[in-house]
């Protein structure tokens, strides 16, 4: 595993962070507990040690989840617990609002669920526009005096929302979708890096699109999320990903037969942009693979190959979208 500085926040993290909003189990695959709480384990011991996770994740399961294994594998000094608010899942809808009390007793939840006395860092997970965002980092601010949170930061926020979201505190960090197939919080990405910010992209292998998995456009219910808020499987975007995916095959090739998913997390953590990659992945063994990308690495030729087929198959990634 390879570590760097997370912003200004003092943190040394994994450029691999550990997304569960799979492992919370709403809107994806169906696992066992077993191996849903395996995966986190699986993680800490390749040496993941920055962990992503939300009350939106199924209610509250995926911050149950990773309480659980952090607390019984008694590692909560060696790892950094990244959650959010402002967004919840509650009868099966995502519920948004960024109002103080909302905050304030969502951050309870947290610590609640993830068995532990502070949060290393703690996100608005959206921007609620119904609600100043003055109030909102009053509401913050007022947490990370209680030491309940260290530091604060943003998930898909624009950055005019960051601009006035920092009038009113300090924002060390920056969430956005980033991957080989969504490339549209670049310049934003680069300005954060020069505020100081710590930047961990979500949606890394695109939904899994990026694993060489799918090569015949599959037909997901209505309610899984890689139909839901990726644009990915959907056409013609899905057999513009497949001819960048025919171009990875042969990378993948030429370096012995490595997994498609390392080429996407190479291809994102050598960024200078991007601090870490996000990946959520629910099996041990996959995450044992993805954590084997950083034995080797791209080389600027492979990049600059990369970087050419998306932009001959993508466009230049201005007109993209999100709807998480």
């Amino acid at each position: 595993m390879r570590y760097t500085q997370f912003g200004n926040t003092g943190f040394m993290v994994s450029e691999i962070a550990l997304g569960t909003w799979g492992i919370g189990g709403a809107g994806w695959d169906e696992n066992t507990e077993e191996t849903r709480l395996d995966a986190i384990r699986s993680a800490i011991e390749s040496g993941i040690n920055l962990i992503d996770t939300a009350p939106a994740y199924n209610g509250g399961v995926a911050e149950e989840y990773v309480g659980r294994v952090v607390e019984d594998m008694g590692i909560r000094k060696d790892v950094y617990l990244v959650t959010k608010c402002g967004t919840e899942f509650i009868d099966g809808k995502y519920v948004r609002s960024c109002a103080p009390d909302v905050i304030l007793r969502e951050c309870e939840a947290s610590l609640r669920n993830l068995r532990t006395d502070h949060i290393d860092l703690y996100m608005l997970h959206w921007p609620d526009a119904s609600v100043p965002i003055a109030e909102t980092m009053e509401a913050l601010n007022t947490l990370k005096r209680q030491g309940k949170i260290l530091h604060i930061g943003v998930s898909n926020f624009s950055k005019e929302q960051i601009v006035e979201a920092s009038q009113y505190g300090a924002i060390e960090a920056y969430q956005p979708q980033y991957s080989m197939v969504f490339r549209s919080n670049e310049a934003q990405m680069r300005w954060a890096v020069s505020q100081g910010m710590g930047v961990m992209t979500y949606g890394s292998l695109g939904a899994g699109i990026l694993t060489g998995t799918y090569r015949k456009r599959p037909r997901f219910p209505p309610t899984d999320n890689r139909s839901r808020f990726y644009k990915h499987f959907r056409e013609p975007m899905f057999s513009k990903i497949m001819k960048l995916v025919e171009l990875m095959d042969v990378m993948a090739d030429a370096h012995g037969g490595i997994p498609l998913a390392q080429i996407a997390i190479n291809w994102a953590v050598q960024k200078d942009f991007v601090t870490s990659s996000i990946v959520g992945v629910q099996h041990r063994e996959r995450i044992m693979e993805n954590c084997d990308s950083f034995d080797w690495t791209l080389t600027p030729e492979e990049n600059a190959i990369l970087d050419a087929a998306i932009k001959r198959y993508l466009g230049n990634g201005k007109k993209e979208g999100a709807a998480r």
